[in-house]
């Protein structure tokens, strides 16, 4: 007979059922469990959310969060939060003066070097610590040849946090942040083409105090290989109350670049770094276009009722004989079509096929090589009147200026257009990204040659010219006789009214890469070159000098000479030929001269004498 189970057992074998029963149930409800029972369940398994790892600061939790720096890119799908990271990063260097309990403590990683130690606040000199990426960051010697990475910590810095301490925690480290996303912000947005300089962190902190308003700042030095012109270099600090994640700002840095490095002077202890951006950024290019398209449209406003007043006057025979008028009507109508290709090139270019756009941009070109060409022809045409004076006849005059003003471009975009020079003209940043296409040129060589060099040329000939028109206003009698400083600034006037109308202007170019500042001058001269150019009136074009019968007196209106001595003068006519205010600048160059012109009195040193006409 079987002995039959005793109670107790069934009762152990029914509870181990009911535990396993519980087991099964509880496994089956965390694996269909919703991420909305735990928001942060699913974050939590990703490093680069900045979570995992908080408050971790072992050298394996260093070392997972820092792979970071390369998965959070702008091309990767990795799912970063930037803020979280950051906070990660500034928290560890309050880490270092506060949760390490060596007294001196070296940490050295591939992506971070450190050095904490103890500093007396009674110390005697300032402190240097090396900030090379291949060595552990430490004290070092005033050496700036053998330690060009460097920063120098003032002794006033400590002595300013005495007080009731003797010695103060100091942390110093040097972070390599990667090409990543981390600690760029909105100011060195990719599309910005900026960058933190070999995307490197400097670090500064003493305890949990905070540094501001230093009298003599710390000197942070970034050794570095000289960059090209179209790069800027700043000097910045992580400021975490800027937007929501943080920025970077220059306030209370100062930057002082040299040949060897730049030295960087803040009046604060923070995370530092220096900005390397194009001076031609996307934001740049984009501002100096809205700066360009509204003088432009200004400029062919102005342009434009000058031509049709010139063709109003021109029908009704009133200049048909003044050649200094035709020549700068000449100039209006190259500028006014430099302008309106410039506008067609900004809205349409980039959508052009290769073709058609390298048609455009020979347009450009044509038209920009006749405003140089006008430009220069009309200093060739001050430097008779002024200059010369005498033998200037030339038989159909403006009939060859013509030809050289519209023939001579055309034959050099002849020339360059067989050469397959025009296309699709890119403006790329040191990162090789496109801020600008236009139609324009797609062979550097012949744009150097064609515009450049072209543009040099003429630009030193004006410059001859208008040194020798100066000479020549400011060694007139009249410039010293009577009222001698109301004459400078007449003849500072007429130079300027000559200098916008020969394209001194355009030599800002040479000076652009000296910074940001010079490319917007340039950019406003230029661009509302036209509006110098105004209707002729009864008295000329450039700044004509009056002189009223008796008075001595002289008067300015726009532009320089008067119909009369201009036409006189360009068809080689005898100087008694000349009528109204004409004789008046012709008098005072004659004792240059070993006789006066007919008309003109003999000179005289009489202080007060006036002409008469």
């Amino acid at each position: 007979m079987g002995t039959p189970r005793a109670p107790g057992v069934r009762v152990l074998l029914l509870l181990l059922l009911l535990l396993l029963l519980l087991l099964l149930a509880s496994g089956e409800e965390n694996s269909t469990g919703t991420p909305a029972s735990n928001p942060h369940h699913e974050d939590s398994r990703n490093t680069c959310q900045g979570l995992i790892n908080r408050d971790r600061y072992g050298n394996f939790y260093l070392q997972d969060t820092a792979k970071c720096f390369t998965k959070c890119e702008q091309s990767s799908n990795e799912s970063c939060d930037l803020g979280n990271l950051q906070r990660y990063w500034l928290d560890y260097e309050n880490y270092l003066v506060e949760g390490s309990l060596e007294k001196t403590m070296n940490l050295s990683l591939p992506f971070l070097k450190a050095v904490v130690k103890n500093v007396s606040t009674n110390i005697s000199d300032d402190l240097y610590f090396s900030l090379t990426p291949s060595q552990i960051t430490g004290q070092v010697p005033e050496d700036k040849h053998m330690f060009p990475d460097r920063v120098r910590l003032p002794r006033s810095l400590f002595a300013s946090l005495q007080g009731s301490r003797s010695e103060v925690r100091l942390a110093v480290s040097v972070l390599d942040i990667g090409s990543g996303n981390l600690f760029k912000g909105p100011r060195l947005s990719l599309e910005d083409a900026g960058s933190v300089l070999n995307n490197r962190l400097v670090g500064l902190s003493v305890g949990r105090t905070r540094v501001t308003g230093l009298t003599e700042p710390l000197e942070i030095t970034f050794s570095h290989q000289p960059q090209p012109p179209n790069m800027t270099l700043t000097c910045v600090f992580w400021d975490v109350t800027k937007g929501s994640t943080g920025d970077w700002s220059s306030e209370g840095c100062s930057t002082d670049v040299r040949a060897e490095g730049t030295v960087c002077r803040c009046d604060h202890l923070t995370f530092f770094a220096l900005l390397l951006r194009p001076v031609l950024d996307k934001v740049t290019v984009q501002a100096l276009t809205k700066i360009s398209q509204a003088g432009c449209g200004a400029s062919m406003v102005f342009l434009a009722f000058t031509i049709i007043f010139a063709a109003l006057r021109f029908c009704r025979k009133r200049f048909e004989s003044e050649d200094a008028l035709k020549i700068h009507v000449a100039l209006s109508i190259s500028l006014f079509l430099l302008n309106l290709t410039f506008f067609i090139n900004l809205d349409h270019g980039p959508k052009l096929s290769l073709v058609p756009c390298g048609a455009l941009g020979a347009i450009s070109h044509y038209f920009l090589l006749c405003v140089f060409t006008w430009m220069g022809l009309e200093a060739f045409h001050l430097y008779l009147l002024i200059i010369r004076v005498f033998n200037t006849y030339f038989g159909h005059y403006f009939l060859k200026l013509s030809l050289v003003g519209w023939g001579l471009p055309a034959l050099m975009v002849i020339g360059t257009g067989s050469a397959s020079s025009y296309g699709r003209y890119t403006i790329r940043d040191q990162e090789n990204r496109s801020t600008l296409e236009l139609c324009w040129f797609s062979n550097e060589t012949a744009l150097y040659i064609t515009v450049h060099g072209y543009f040099l040329v003429t630009y030193l000939f004006n410059a001859v010219v208008l040194g020798l028109v100066a000479w020549k206003i400011f060694t007139l009698p009249g410039a010293t006789a009577g009222k001698e400083k109301r004459q400078k600034w007449k003849g500072v006037l007429t130079l300027l009214g000559l200098s916008s109308l020969v394209g001194m202007t355009w030599g800002l170019a040479i000076l652009t890469p000296l910074g940001l500042s010079t490319v917007y001058i340039f950019a406003l001269f230029n661009s509302f070159q036209g509006l110098s150019q105004k209707p002729p009136g009864r008295e000329g074009w450039l700044m004509s000098w009056e002189l009223a019968p008796g008075s001595g007196k002289a008067t300015q209106t726009e532009a320089g000479l008067s119909p009369s001595f201009v036409s006189g003068a360009a068809r080689g006519l005898s100087p008694s030929s000349l009528r109204g205010n004409a004789s008046i600048l012709l008098c005072p160059l004659a004792r240059a001269y070993p006789w006066p012109p007919r008309g003109c009195p003999r000179w005289s040193p009489q202080p007060d004498m006036t002409f008469q006409v």
